[in-house]
């Protein structure tokens, strides 16, 4: 099939490149020339995991291809509108600048029949609103959200635990839901649960999805709290409590917090958008949960503080990560940048590492210092604080190894992710979030 992506960002590269990937001709459109030159090239102009390779194995076939011109779009069936929704400026609201100037710049190429699927995290009722632009050409808008985890986004796309589809209660709306099922065809064959629902559900699935993990860590990272005033280890607690199947354990992982450029701006869209429904007592404690979130990036500090004696002015500290998550080098909201920043304006001397964000972090923190290399960032460290979870951080880095390296036995595990025990054997003094 033919299809169309428009807006070749995080979300619109992976998806025009894994659809290539299972067989169909695609299109991807976006208004900046840079971005487009670097796919055209078959170049991932980001990090992540197995893209890279389907990519240019898409440009060699010939099934993909990237333009800036939106006539391109014309002789899809099917057109992905996979712009970003970033935070309002001047408020939390979701910006719908790009997805609007999308759909106006697609009306003109559509054909009677076409599909226009959107799977931009939007606010409830959007689809509502732009509907009669696009049934006005004779084409559909259904809504498609994405479920993406940034560094397995090439296997949530190609492989997902499911896949939402919102449409019209129409004949038209039926039809676009057979063509969907052959869009997805490799993962509707093996049984992937399809679920068909109204715009509305289809764009509240997405939100309250990242709401509902976001409650969770922040419930966690609460429990941190209680725990660094009462001597209990939140590491346990959470342990003990997921082993119910009510709860589960993951996303239970105490640390400093989430990040990146979905649940921060989409926890806060959505309750702005509760807001403007006459709702807002409904979601009112995502407000909180924003507020736990931020407190624990404000706690790591604290801890490193403490772990340098009480002040890190002109200590040298080592920050083990920039980007918000492993197996990624977005920084965008990252809570482990946020830390470095924190620290450089306490005084202190930080040396940031990370395998794969270092260019994106000093773009835009050109005052931090950079070093490539875990070990060459080690070296002489008087603090080392791990905020950003790389295996060769958690897994592949030993306490004897550490040791050898820095100029004093202090780790701050931002992470919850070391063996404290094992550090401590090694004559660390080891500071966890939420643990004695």
């Amino acid at each position: 099939m033919r299809l169309s992506v428009i807006g070749c960002g995080y979300l619109g590269a992976v998806h025009a490149a894994a659809m290539a990937s299972i067989g169909h001709e695609v299109v991807g459109i976006d208004v900046d020339e840079r971005k487009v030159a670097s796919l055209s090239k078959g170049v991932a102009p980001f990090f992540e995991p197995g893209l890279q390779e389907i990519l240019t194995a898409g440009i060699e076939s010939g099934r993909l291809t990237f333009t800036t011109d939106m006539a391109a779009a014309s002789g899809a069936k099917v057109h992905f509108i996979g712009v970003g929704t970033p935070q309002q400026k001047d408020g939390y609201a979701a910006d719908m600048t790009y997805v609007n100037a999308a759909v106006d710049g697609l009306v003109p190429y559509l054909s009677e029949g076409d599909i226009v699927a959107g799977k931009s995290t939007v606010p409830v009722g959007t689809a509502a609103s732009l509907t009669p632009r696009v049934e006005a050409t004779g084409a559909t808008l259904v809504w498609n959200p994405e479920f993406l985890r940034e560094g397995w986004a090439v296997q949530d796309t190609i492989d997902p635990d499911r896949l939402v589809v919102g449409v019209p209660a129409t004949d038209a709306g039926t039809t676009a839901t057979d063509v969907l099922r052959q869009v997805y065809h490799p993962a509707v064959a093996k049984g992937t649960p399809f679920i068909v629902t109204d715009l509305a559900t289809a764009e509240l699935v997405k939100v309250s999805a990242n709401a509902f993990l976001a409650t969770k860590i922040s419930f966690i990272n609460a429990m941190a709290e209680i725990a660094e005033v009462t001597g209990a280890d939140v590491t346990q607690l959470a342990d003990a409590i997921g082993h119910d199947a009510r709860i589960g354990r993951r996303f239970l992982g105490a640390g400093i917090g989430f990040g990146g450029g979905c649940l921060p701006k989409d926890i806060r869209a959505f309750a702005a958008r509760a807001e403007e429904l006459g709702r807002g007592e409904s979601v009112g404690f995502l407000r909180e949960v924003d507020a736990i979130n931020l407190r624990r990036r404000e706690r790591a500090v604290e801890l490193a503080v403490t772990a340098a004696g009480g002040t890190v002015y002109d200590k040298k500290i080592t920050v083990l990560g920039a980007a918000f998550k492993p197996h990624s080098d977005d920084i965008r909201d990252s809570p482990a940048l946020d830390v470095a920043v924190r620290l450089h304006g306490l005084g202190a001397k930080v040396t940031v590492t990370d395998p794969a964000a270092i260019e994106n972090a000093s773009r835009v923190h050109p005052q931090l210092t950079y070093v490539e290399g875990r070990d060459n960032a080690l070296q002489g460290a008087e603090v080392v604080i791990v905020v950003t979870e790389w295996d060769e951080y958690r897994r592949e880095l030993t306490p004897a190894h550490v040791g050898e390296l820095v100029a004093n036995k202090v780790i701050v595990d931002g992470r919850n992710c070391l063996d404290a025990a094992a550090y401590r054997d090694a004559g660390f003094t080891y500071y966890g979030m939420g643990r004695p």
